[in-house]
């Protein structure tokens, strides 16, 4: 008889627990899931998660399949802002116009803060903070490199991701500005000796096979290109074998700096690539850096903290002679 009593009370107070209490959630939206930059900032994320199990916050990571669906983007983030548990944003916007637009049609409540790309900067109060590169100085950078291995300059080509993304125009810029020695120009005529061919800035959504086909097509309409400012990595991890089949056959031009590549990011195979000498140098960003230090960002964010902003996150810059100490470790 005495074992009834103490199974009702044992019920009683299961029942009284009731599911455990779902934690509020800092939610990052990248461009797209396709692309390993993003996978990288998905692992900085997780070992956040893993470093801080006992918090009531969680990293959530998220983004649609493809890097090319801007409006798959836009209504995940509607989406998200929509749920009572999203506690902070952090967005790296594929098209900063559209991602913008959202934010104000949303009526958001919670903290939003920008990852890896940011908002145009007639839009930068919609949100609290940007982390990530210095995208102006990473294009700069890239810019540097190739004028330091060719000072005499020549045509080239920039190969860029999407038209709408802020972070690529910006490096775009920085580009330019470095090679022409002239700030704010929309194409290069001549300054410093560089011109860019028609038909570029080629614009590929971000697909690396689509860029080495646009570098393919650019380099048979014009035999006398001198190089390539490429301000996204895509061709070179999203197909890296398609890109050494392009440029292995003028492996002596790049190494006697007759032909120059400069591309951003350090990631997949582009290191390997750089090793090869195929590529005169590569300017590289930190996205697990980016991953792991956004959500104490969100939460001082959500607590009234004061937070810097923007927040950078480093460069990484490798050539051929670096590539065995060039990443941060």
């Amino acid at each position: 008889m005495r074992k009834l009593p103490l199974l009702l009370a044992a019920a009683a107070l299961a029942l009284g627990a009731g599911p455990a209490l779902a934690k509020k959630q800092l939610v990052i939206v990248v461009k797209g899931l396709d692309n390993p930059f993003f996978e990288a900032i998905n692992q900085g994320c997780q070992k956040w998660n893993s470093e801080n199990a006992s918090s009531e916050y969680e990293c959530f990571y998220t983004g649609p399949a493809s890097t090319s669906d801007e409006a798959g983007e836009a209504q995940i983030v509607q989406d998200m802002l929509g749920k009572a548990d999203t506690a902070a944003m952090a967005i790296s916007p594929s098209n900063a116009k559209l991602i913008a637009q959202t934010i104000k049609t949303s009526g958001a409540t919670v903290p939003i803060m920008t990852v890896d790309a940011d908002l145009a900067q007639e839009d930068a109060a919609l949100r609290k903070t940007y982390l990530g590169t210095d995208n102006y100085l990473m294009g700069k950078r890239i810019g540097d490199y190739m004028k330091e291995a060719l000072p005499a300059g020549g045509k080239v080509c920039s190969i860029q991701g999407n038209p709408g993304a802020d972070n690529i125009l910006r490096r775009a810029q920085g580009w330019r500005d470095s090679l022409s020695g002239q700030d704010g120009l929309a194409e290069l005529k001549g300054e410093g000796g560089w011109t860019e061919v028609a038909g570029c800035p080629v614009f590929t959504n971000d697909d690396g096979a689509k860029g080495v086909q646009a570098m393919t097509d650019i380099m048979a309409a014009n035999p006398d290109l001198v190089g390539f400012g490429i301000m996204g990595g895509w061709p070179l991890f999203g197909a890296p074998q398609p890109y050494r089949d392009l440029f292995r056959p003028i492996a002596d031009k790049i190494a006697a700096n007759e032909f120059v590549i400069g591309a951003a990011d350090t990631i997949g195979d582009e290191v390997a690539i750089a090793g090869e000498g195929l590529v005169t140098a590569l300017v590289g960003q930190r996205p697990f850096e980016m991953g792991y230090l956004a959500p104490g960002v969100m939460i001082d964010l959500i607590e009234g903290k004061p937070v810097d902003d923007p927040v950078f996150t480093g460069l990484d810059e490798c050539t051929k002679d670096t590539v065995d100490t060039c990443i941060q470790k």
